[in-house]
């Protein structure tokens, strides 16, 4: 039974809190604009993603997801659209790796859609045809980076 109760008293006290989410930077270029609303073609879409981890004080975190869409209509870019969505969050109270995998997978869940509504508010305010991200799953690109992680941890354990 005291096992149970130190068990409950840790989970008891691991807390987070969402403290503040703004965006840090946006940007919008339309570089073939205006000739390239009379353009044809399919559109093709990249997507690039990025997160940053900052301690700001003991038990508080900065995370700042990073997310880049580019449309090219054949060789030329249509536009090109930035947002770093950030968020400050509290986390304490949880062990090292619970730490991490809340920074790594649920704040970005948290700002996700935030950087989503950003990107699609500019697009359309570009003149562009509204465009929607599709949902990401954090949790499985915290996974691999993890599974990377560790491979790459114990290639040289192998090598040597």
């Amino acid at each position: 039974m005291s096992d149970n109760a130190a068990n409950g008293q840790a989970a008891a006290q691991a807390q987070l809190s969402v403290q503040k989410i703004y965006i840090k930077d946006s940007s919008f270029e339309a570089p073939a604009a205006p000739h390239i609303f009379q353009d044809q073609g399919q559109p093709q879409i990249q997507l690039q993603l990025g997160q940053q981890v900052n301690a700001l004080a003991q038990d508080v975190y900065e995370l700042v997801l990073s997310v880049t869409v580019t449309c090219k209509l054949a060789d030329k870019t249509a536009y090109l659209c930035e947002v770093q969505q950030a968020g400050i969050f509290g986390v304490a109270g949880f062990d090292d790796a619970n730490r991490d995998a809340v920074l790594g997978s649920y704040c970005p869940n948290v700002l996700f859609p935030y950087a989503r509504q950003a990107i699609s508010d500019m697009v359309q305010a570009g003149g562009f045809p509204p465009f929607f991200l599709q949902p990401i799953n954090f949790d499985a690109l915290y996974a691999e980076a993890m599974s990377r992680r560790n491979e790459g941890a114990e290639t040289p354990a192998l090598n040597a």
